[in-house]
């Protein structure tokens, strides 16, 4: 069997930066383990599996089609940027003609339009509500497994995505974060009782009308994936969250992992949130097995 395969760096315009994302095209239906086989070969931190809803369904004229994510690990209900990946490789490599695709997914119909050189994802906006410290959370900020000693200026979860949001003080620079060092395997031995999967760790940014408004970085061992380099289902919290903080609508966000990469958010009014970013193919092929 061949699969047309793609690895595309999602929310950057350059190569090796951003996320990179495996993206399979299927032709037909994939037998059940061998998607997660796939994802676990190809040891990104997200494969998506694109396929036909309809036999006659083409990947170059179609508008709608099915789209699933997995870590090495396991399948996931959503995934931002590879998402933006598999709008990518329709869009770019396959050369689809439809101005919004629309992808039937675990976490409802996606949608992806090309605005200029961004790619914009339609998504779920999600709340993070203000949470009273409980064991599992004192276990994983201490003991230096997340952040140590440094001071947390505000602790949010959002039970819809079981994310533990954490803004760091306002006293702290970008450097900061980026420098920190965080155990994040630790955490699983910390956080035991599936109240959380995701830990993002934010700060706000200095914006005054420039420049970025918040940065981030993100960590999901539970879904086997240590650090991820920048996330658009994060952004989905993030979003929310700072723009209630912040009074703003439109936002410009860095997640800051050793990769990099740059989001474009739009809070909208139907409680969804638009994400753009920009993206690089850098490997085309087929899998052969």
């Amino acid at each position: 069997m061949q699969i047309p395969i793609f690895t595309v760096d999602a929310f950057t315009n350059r190569p090796f930066y951003g996320n990179p994302a495996a993206v399979c095209l299927l032709e037909n239906d994939l037998d059940e383990d061998l998607h997660q086989k796939i994802a676990t070969e190809m040891n990104l931190s997200e494969t998506a599996f694109i396929r036909k809803l309809k036999p006659e369904d083409d990947f170059t004229k179609s508008s709608c089609f099915g789209l699933r994510w997995f870590t090495p690990a396991n399948e996931v209900p959503l995934c931002g940027h590879a998402t933006l990946a598999s709008a990518a490789v329709l869009f770019h490599v396959q050369k689809n003609t439809n101005s919004v695709l629309t992808f039937v997914t675990l976490s409802g119909e996606l949608k992806a339009r090309q605005v200029k050189d961004h790619i914009v994802l339609d998504l779920p906006l999600y709340t993070a509500y203000p949470q009273v410290s409980q064991n599992f959370v004192h276990d994983m900020l201490s003991r230096k497994a997340a952040v140590g000693d440094m001071i947390v200026q505000d602790l949010r979860y959002s039970p819809d995505t079981k994310k533990l949001l954490v803004r760091l003080s306002d006293t702290y620079e970008r450097s900061v974060l980026e420098e920190l060092k965080v155990s994040a395997q630790s955490f699983l031995s910390a956080e035991k009782t599936g109240k959380v999967k995701g830990l993002i760790l934010t700060v706000k940014g200095n914006s005054s009308g420039k420049g970025h408004d918040f940065y981030s970085r993100y960590f999901a061992p539970w879904y086997g994936v240590p650090e991820d380099p920048v996330t658009g289902s994060a952004h989905a919290v993030l979003g929310s969250y700072w723009s209630e903080q912040l009074g703003k609508k439109e936002m410009l966000a860095f997640q800051c992992s050793r990769r990099g990469g740059e989001l474009k958010i739009s809070v909208r009014n139907d409680g969804r949130v638009d994400i753009a970013g920009q993206t690089a193919v850098v490997l085309k092929g087929n899998l052969t097995f």
